[in-house]
């Protein structure tokens, strides 16, 4: 059975502080590591209300000296807002103080929007533009330093960090062929090309010693409860913060409600249902069915579970589920796989 692990974005729930959501963070990331996850990766993004994780190693830090086993890594850090230096030697220390457990997932997205982006940059020159050349840097300053190299990490240098490139269109799939690197597709928000890039990546991947095979990661959003009702409730303040988000206002993180679609527009119903595609909603056995025709459909090598639920003791509850269900259908696989 292929592995499960943990996409969190620290979610600031309304009338609660980031100090809350981080502390929740690493709780759940205490859980997951008990419960057999694989990964915990947490996300750079700016000037959001409702996402605690922007200064994305510093929270790495914190799960990653908060647990003892579970690799935690960026899903992903947003590589134009950086110098790959820079990178190199935030991820070259975490690697040196928790050795063997740390990822670096990279997009080449800001995180943000425009006005943020400059002021996080100084200069929107290159940019986005500029992604291919500053991954193949950065990587170059993890490999061992080589006799009279005047710039290096320190520390980063020898240290292999593994590398995933992230993406939400044919480009990242493209990127990561082409380099031999796994690849991280984010269809829990931008679903419309995931197939596509699956079959781009696989059919264009290139041998390169940084992974023996092609090597995909998707992301999924994942609302599990005792009931579907329950499950769909919870739902809701995932549905409530997309919309507020394309309605250009960004907030922390919304209660549920019993009927979101009073809240909707015709076009937002339209575009909700597009972009969250990617969901697995329901009861344990909803959940079960929907996790093995996902994974049965894509191929996935692993499956990267977010859920941004409201109460964190029922977001806790949903992760339990997920890797209850992990295990029941390792169990059924099992027999078949020896027999």
């Amino acid at each position: 059975m292929i592995p499960f692990s943990v996409l969190d974005l620290s979610p600031i729930l309304a009338g609660g502080s980031a100090g809350e959501a981080l502390r929740n963070t690493l709780d759940l990331a205490r859980h997951a590591e008990r419960w057999g996850y694989h990964r915990y990766w947490l996300a750079e993004h700016h000037n959001m209300p409702g996402i605690a994780s922007a200064a994305t190693a510093v929270v790495i830090g914190h799960v990653a000296g908060g647990t003892s086993t579970i690799r935690v890594g960026a899903g992903g850090v947003m590589l134009p807002n950086h110098a790959p230096l820079v990178i190199a030697e935030q991820f070259g220390t975490l690697e040196a103080l928790y050795p063997g457990r740390i990822d670096l997932g990279l997009g080449r997205a800001p995180g943000t929007d425009p006005l943020t982006a400059q002021a996080l940059r100084r200069n929107l020159a290159g940019g986005e533009e500029d992604f291919p050349r500053g991954v193949v840097e950065l990587m170059g300053y993890f490999r061992p330093a080589e006799p009279g190299q005047r710039v290096r990490a320190v520390p980063g240098a020898g240290l292999a960090v593994p590398v995933w490139i992230l993406g939400s269109s044919l480009f990242g799939a493209t990127l990561a062929a082409a380099l031999g690197l796994p690849f991280a597709f984010a269809s829990h928000f931008a679903p419309g090309d995931m197939i596509a890039a699956l079959a781009l990546y696989r059919a264009q991947f290139r041998f390169s010693g940084h992974a023996e095979r092609p090597r995909v990661m998707l992301g999924l959003n994942v609302f599990a409860a005792e009931t579907d009702g329950a499950a769909r409730r919870l739902f809701t303040s995932l549905q409530q913060a997309f919309v507020n988000l394309r309605r250009g206002r960004p907030g922390p993180l919304p209660p549920p409600v019993d009927d979101v679609e009073a809240l909707l527009s015709p076009r937002e119903r339209s575009m909700l249902a597009q972009s969250l595609a990617c969901a697995v909603v329901g009861s344990p056995e909803t959940v079960r069915r929907g996790l093995a025709d996902f994974i049965a459909r894509t191929g996935a090598d692993e499956i990267m579970i977010t859920a941004q639920i409201f109460d964190h003791a029922a977001r806790l509850r949903s992760f339990e589920i997920a890797a209850e269900i992990r295990r029941d259908l390792a169990e059924a696989a099992a027999p078949a796989a020896s027999g």
